[in-house]
């Protein structure tokens, strides 16, 4: 289990319909509240869901 942090850029494994496949990270939770980089659409997806389709990090935001 990897640890996230709001701001962070992942790229999913499955697609928007918009086309993209890049989200930020805007809550975490028990649900992940994600927004697409394509379109700008925010999706809640379940904590599972999101972990299983998380393909990598590409940016991390965390404040130190």
């Amino acid at each position: 289990m990897a640890d996230y942090a709001v701001g962070q850029t992942v790229r999913m494994k499955k697609q928007h319909p918009c086309g993209s496949n890049v989200w930020q990270i805007l809550r975490i939770g028990m649900d992940f509240r994600i927004k697409c980089s394509g379109c700008g659409r925010s999706v809640m997806v379940p904590r599972a869901k999101f972990e299983k389709g998380v393909r990598e990090v590409l940016t991390d935001n965390e404040k130190s």
